[in-house]
């Protein structure tokens, strides 16, 4: 099921990968918002759209070289919002993560 609507595939690979990561981390703090507030389905949903985020950054082949880095990410993300968080991660500690990602976009920008 596609959660967003008006995004392709050739819309998304036009970005950046610092772009990308940017715009999943918009949506992990959503699912941190979402949670740390007790709303869990829209926690959830927000972790389904960066989901489909990262799996399209995988499907990019401007990302290959990237590719076990991106693969990590996704598999620590899902540990920690969907399993046992094996890898023990925290709200802090992806917020920072993405925090650069966002930052790097925007210098990128002239923002």
């Amino acid at each position: 099921m596609k959660l967003h609507k008006n995004l392709t595939p050739d819309r998304w690979f036009k970005f950046s990968l610092m772009e990308q990561l940017a715009n999943i981390g918009t949506d992990i703090s959503r699912v941190i918002n979402w949670r740390n507030k007790g709303d869990l389905e829209s926690s959830r949903q927000a972790f389904e759209r960066a989901l489909e985020l990262l799996y399209l950054t995988v499907e990019d082949p401007k990302n290959k070289k990237r590719l076990k880095e991106i693969c990590r990410m996704r598999e620590m993300l899902i540990d920690y919002f969907a399993y046992d968080n094996e890898y023990s991660s925290t709200d802090e500690f992806w917020q920072e993560y993405f925090y650069y990602f966002n930052y790097a976009a925007a210098i990128a920008k002239g923002k």
